[in-house]
Formats: C-alpha cells, sequence, structure tokens
C-alpha cells in the first residue's frame, strides 16, 4: 500500500538552518529577498559586469555576500571548513571545479589535473563520495558538437579530438584506481551523443566491479526515459555497473530556440508537468531496478524529494542504502537537505570553488534560477523568515 503522508517534514526550519548564526541567517534573508526580484538580479548583474569591465575593486563585497552564500571556496583547501560543516550535519561533498568559457588546451589540461585532484580528496576524505566534472571544461564545444553529427574531423581536430579523449580516461581511469565514482555532467543535445558515447565505453572498462563511471540525464529532454533504460540495458549486457544522476535540466530556453532557428522538432519536453512527470516516473524504475542501479536524484524539488523518500519506506530499504543519493547545490534548498539528512538519507551537496571573476557565470545562474524557478525563491525567504521569527520567539 503506498504511503500517502510525508516521510519528512521540509518545514522544519530549525534543522533546515540549524548550523546558521543569527548573522548568517539574516545576510541569507537579505540575499533572497534581492533575488525574489527579477528587475534587482538584471540590474546587479549589469552593474557586477560594468565593474569588472572598468576594475571596480567589487570582488570582496561579492565574496561576503553571494560567493560566500553559493561557493566554498577559491580552491580546494578553501573548502575544507564547508566539508567539515556539511560533514556534521551527515552531508557529503561533492567538490566541484568551476571554470567556463575558456577553450585553450593548456586550460583544458589544467582543469583536467584539477579534476584528479578532486577524486585524490575524495579518496582521503570520506566526507567527500564523489567527483564530478563537465566535458566542456576540458573539451571545446565545437569539437565536441562536430564529433556529435559525426561530420569528418580535419587532421588537426582529430589530433584535438585524441586529447579530450585522453583527458576524459585520465579521468576516469583515476577515478577507478582509487575507488571514487565519478560524475560526468550533461550538456545541449547536439553535444551529449558524444558524451554518451564515451561514457559507455569507459563503463565498459572501469565499471566491472563498481559504478566508476556515471552519466547524467536531464529528464526535460523527452526521450530521456528511452535513452536511460537503453543504456541500462547496455550495462546489463555487458555485465558492469551502472550509475547515474537525474536532474530536470539547465538549457531549455536555449534548445528550443536551436530547434526553431534550425528547423527541427524541440527535444524538450512540452511544459514542466511533463518534466516532472518522467522525472518521477523514472525514480520508481529506479527503485524497481534497486539491485542494478545506482543513482543519485539531484533536484530542488520538494515532491520529487518526498517521493523518493517515500518509495525507500514503503520497500523497506535502508534510508542510507549505498546505492542511492540525494542531491542540491550549496546554498540552495537547506530545509530539503538538512531535513533528510537528518532523517538519515544519503544527501550530498555541490560544492563549486573558484575565483570570484571565475565564478561570476554560475552565480548569475544561481541568481536568475532563483527568480525564475516558480516559488523556489520565495519559499527558502518564508522559511528563512520562519526561522528568524522562531529564534526571535524563542528568547
Amino acid at each position: 500500500m503506498l504511503l500517502t503522508h510525508n516521510v519528512v517534514d521540509f518545514n522544519n526550519s530549525e534543522i533546515a538552518f540549524r548550523n546558521k548564526s543569527n548573522a548568517e541567517l539574516q545576510q541569507a534573508h537579505l540575499l533572497f529577498k534581492v533575488m525574489n526580484n527579477a528587475g534587482l538580479v538584471k540590474m546587479g548583474k549589469h552593474l557586477v559586469n560594468l565593474a569588472f569591465a572598468i576594475r571596480f575593486p567589487v570582488k570582496r563585497i561579492l565574496r561576503k555576500t553571494i560567493y560566500q552564500h553559493f561557493v566554498g571556496g577559491m580552491s580546494i583547501e578553501d573548502c575544507t571548513k564547508t566539508i567539515e560543516r556539511l560533514a556534521a550535519r551527515n552531508v557529503g561533498t561533492i567538490l566541484d571545479f568551476a571554470v567556463e568559457g575558456e577553450e585553450r588546451d593548456e586550460l583544458f589540461d589544467a582543469t583536467c589535473a584539477e579534476v584528479i585532484r578532486t577524486i585524490e580528496v575524495a579518496h582521503d576524505n570520506k566526507n567527500v563520495p564523489f567527483s564530478a566534472f563537465k566535458i566542456t571544461g576540458i573539451g571545446r564545444f565545437d569539437l565536441l558538437a562536430k564529433v556529435s553529427e559525426k561530420a569528418p574531423l580535419t587532421e588537426e581536430e582529430s589530433a584535438e579530438y585524441k586529447r579530450v579523449y585522453g583527458r576524459v580516461e585520465s579521468i576516469f581511469k583515476r577515478g577507478y584506481e582509487l575507488g571514487v565514482p565519478v560524475l560526468i555532467d550533461a550538456e545541449h543535445t547536439w553535444i551529449q551523443p558524444v558524451l554518451d558515447d564515451l561514457v559507455l565505453e569507459m563503463m565498459e572498462k572501469y565499471n566491472k566491479e563498481a559504478a566508476i563511471v556515471q552519466n547524467t540525464y536531464q529528464m526535460y529532454r523527452h526521450d530521456s526515459i528511452h535513452r536511460l533504460k537503453e543504456h541500462h540495458g547496455i550495462a546489463l549486457e555487458k555485465g558492469v555497473k551502472f550509475g547515474l544522476k537525474i536532474v530536470r535540466g539547465a538549457y531549455m530556453e536555449i534548445e528550443r530556440a536551436r530547434a526553431v532557428e534550425m528547423g527541427y522538432p524541440s527535444p524538450i519536453q512540452p511544459d514542466k508537468p511533463a518534466t516532472d512527470h518522467d522525472f518521477n516516473e523514472i525514480i520508481g524504475y529506479f527503485i524497481d531496478h534497486i539491485d542494478t542501479i545506482h543513482f543519485m536524484v539531484a533536484t530542488h524539488n520538494e515532491e520529487s524529494s518526498q517521493l523518493l523518500a517515500r518509495l525507500i519506506d514503503e520497500r523497506g530499504l535502508p534510508h542510507n542504502h549505498p546505492h542511492i543519493y540525494f542531491s542540491q547545490l550549496y546554498g540552495m534548498s537547506d530545509h530539503i537537505t538538512f531535513n533528510l539528512a537528518d532523517k538519515g538519507y544519503n544527501v550530498v551537496k555541490y560544492v563549486p570553488y573558484g575565483e570570484v571573476k571565475t565564478m561570476m557565470p554560475y552565480l548569475f545562474r544561481r541568481a536568475e534560477e532563483n527568480t525564475s524557478v516558480k516559488g523556489q525563491s520565495s519559499r527558502e525567504l518564508k522559511l528563512i523568515e520562519k526561522e528568524i521569527g522562531r529564534r526571535k520567539g524563542r528568547k
């Protein structure tokens, strides 16, 4: 019989914000108030870009506000306190090296080396159970698009792709050597094919004993359930472990616009309810195949999080089942993260790190997401206000 009650109370603000001081809570309140206003977010983005352009000393202000809230630090070492604070609340960390917009071989090599460092940190620290990377951080976007469409490559491009392949393999190989699962982020649909092919190949090589190589599936794509089940079938056929992460998706507007511009059917679901339906449906598939699937549900959606928690209880599975993880971004949805962790579920935070200027595209996206995601910013704002009121009433 299906459970109809909520397994986890996401309204518990005391648990959600227990590790925030009164000053930190007030700062978060101000930040989410600003992010709740689309006009202020747009103006802030313009002013920050202008400040960097004219070399106005804005880094210190940013570091003490939005950067501090959403970023673990400037380096792996800087993230140590964040990792410890999360671990004290039974929450793991995925270190996410943020580098965007740079497309030079020496920078790709440096990023690859940094990702391998995060794997080595994960091996040495039980509170860092995964590593993660973006293929666009170690390879040129246009090259990946060309390989995905199976267009002929020039001699120079072939050599360049060989280097990208080598970087991908060196990352997964190090994960295999140290027993650390490595998640690769999903990409735009027109460069996803090469990523899928690489993952399937690396799975066959490195997933014989453990789910080291793990892909990410964006459920706003209407073909994601089919692709995911197909890849699961391939893993079973090859006799290797299958691990993955699901997200709703990050490039919806770009995907739809490109489909219109180039005259092909949109790869994106017709609306959000369709995405939500597929997201929740595939969670049921994972639970049905829990013996052969290792999965992470990366979401800020309370309904999907509650669904997975209920299914775990219905099947009599332990809350800390090694095949099941919840995940949220650092600085977002603490009411989901910490209330799940308080009940003993496996939860991780994606903790990005990098220089202030390098992190700005990421931070702008977080601010815009909180403005655009229906009810997200106002929901967090209300919970913060609830906790501020609770603490005042306690005095």
